[in-house]
């Protein structure tokens, strides 16, 4: 069906045909000659070759109902705004990388619990807890791949994605591709991206040109291929009937996503959230989330916040992080 205002359907009429009425007769006598059971009806040409109306015979399969869509941690099919998340940042095992990475996986549930119930008396909806997971790290060396990004196997992260959703805790893979394209690291984790309380996240400081390495320059990505993963992940959503994912961009610098505002927000199977990353002081913060506000970019965007336990001074409490203006982030992480 066209949208509303757009071209209407066309449709093709033929103009009738006249036939004489003997050679009428004639055709009636030949199609009932090939035809069994011919009534002597002329058969409709609109309907000829279409299976014949009414209930199906008592001896034909049913129709298979399509299941139902699975829900999220804390209920629904839909991320926002039904729900916030509250998310231990980092890598299993590398307390470098982030307070995920400080303690094993039951102990992490447990912290992720607790960070989430800190949050829960500031608002009515469900604060869920999360991990957010670094799948792919940037790496200083360009590895047996030449991409400068070590990446996790399948099978060492399932553990974690696993124990997560028996304890009710959304779970979001994040992507540090160094020279790889985005979608390409997407890929590898198809197999925990089918699981419904399973998101990615993106994260454009770790993307290398050509001759650049890490920690030398902040890097970037553009719309492009942003979009290219997010299409990929919405077809994955509705290939496989599961609830709304998390779609997670980290920023803390304009430039770090060129031509911010061609990135699409519009897949209803996606969540998309614009992650307010970098540490500083309490003014610094702000500024950067600000500036990010402020910048152009496209609508339909939520919005997610990090905390740094070390490094900002002083960390943002609860209360200081949910009061941010002029949108109070869905999504907090902790690194």
């Amino acid at each position: 069906m066209s949208a509303p205002g757009g071209p209407r359907p066309l449709t093709v009429r033929r103009r009738p045909g006249r036939l004489r009425p003997a050679a009428l007769l004639a055709v009636l006598l030949a199609a009932c000659a090939l035809a069994a059971g011919c009534t002597g009806a002329p058969a409709d040409p609109a309907t000829a070759g279409t299976p014949p109306s009414g209930p199906p015979a008592a001896d034909a399969p049913a129709t298979a109902a399509a299941p139902p869509v699975p829900e999220l941690p804390g209920g629904g099919t839909e991320i926002f705004p039904g729900r916030r998340m509250a998310a231990l940042y980092g890598h299993p095992g590398a307390p470098g990388l982030g307070v995920l990475g400080e303690q094993d996986l039951p102990r992490s549930i447990a912290r992720a619990e607790d960070l989430a119930a800190d949050f829960q008396p500031l608002v009515r909806e469900p604060v869920v807890p999360a991990f957010e997971i670094i799948a792919t790290v940037a790496d200083s060396g360009p590895g047996p791949d030449g991409d400068y990004s070590a990446e996790s196997t399948v099978e060492t992260l399932r553990p974690w994605v696993d124990e997560a959703r028996k304890a009710g805790v959304y779970v979001v893979l994040d992507l540090q591709p160094g020279r790889a394209d985005f979608l390409e690291q997407a890929r590898r984790y198809t197999e925990l991206l089918r699981q419904p309380h399973v998101g990615l996240a993106l994260d454009p400081e770790w993307k290398l040109e050509p001759g650049q390495r890490h920690r030398t320059q902040v890097g970037s990505v553009d719309a492009a291929e942003i979009n290219r993963a997010s299409a990929w992940l919405a077809d994955l959503v509705r290939r496989e009937r599961l609830p709304q994912k998390v779609f997670l961009l980290h920023q803390f610098q304009v430039p770090m996503i060129t031509d911010r505002q061609a990135v699409v927000t519009s897949h209803p199977e996606l969540a998309t959230v614009l992650h307010a990353d970098g540490f500083g002081s309490a003014q610094e913060k702000l500024e950067t989330w600000n500036t990010l506000h402020t910048a152009p970019g496209p609508a339909g965007l939520w919005w997610g916040w990090k905390n740094f336990l070390d490094e900002d001074t002083p960390t943002f409490t609860p209360r200081q992080t949910y009061d941010l203006g002029p949108a109070s982030p869905v999504f907090v992480s902790y690194q």
